[in-house]
């Protein structure tokens, strides 16, 4: 029975997905129904954390927009996220960056990962 969740799980999982971690700002590109209408809308932010694994992982990306602090929570392969862009990558030391919602302004941003050549 085991191989055969493995099995349905593997065939749900996205190819397409880009290798990011928590303190990576990325722009996630989330499919929003409006009615009949559909369109995507970009919701970009710090990713905060990660969990899970296969099928059922999911991440969740905080940003601050008009000095409230906001989180969304994304399923990694779902098919509402259209597209994952990472546009900075984050060093940090910790897998859960829960800290940044108390932290504002400088305060909460993150050092950028240098890249080795």
């Amino acid at each position: 029975m085991h191989t055969a969740i493995a099995e349905i799980e593997q065939a749900q999982t996205r190819s397409d997905i880009p290798d990011f971690r928590p303190g990576d700002t990325l722009k996630v590109h989330v499919r929003v129904t409006e009615g009949n209408r559909s369109r995507i809308q970009v919701f970009q932010g710090v990713v905060i954390r990660r969990q899970g694994s296969g099928a059922r992982e999911t991440f969740t990306v905080r940003k601050v927009s008009y000095g409230v602090g906001v989180e969304r929570t994304f399923p990694v392969h779902s098919p509402i996220v259209a597209k994952i862009e990472v546009m900075t990558r984050g060093d940090v030391r910790r897998a859960k960056l829960y800290y940044l919602r108390q932290r504002a302004g400088k305060a909460a941003k993150i050092k950028e990962r240098r890249t080795a050549r």
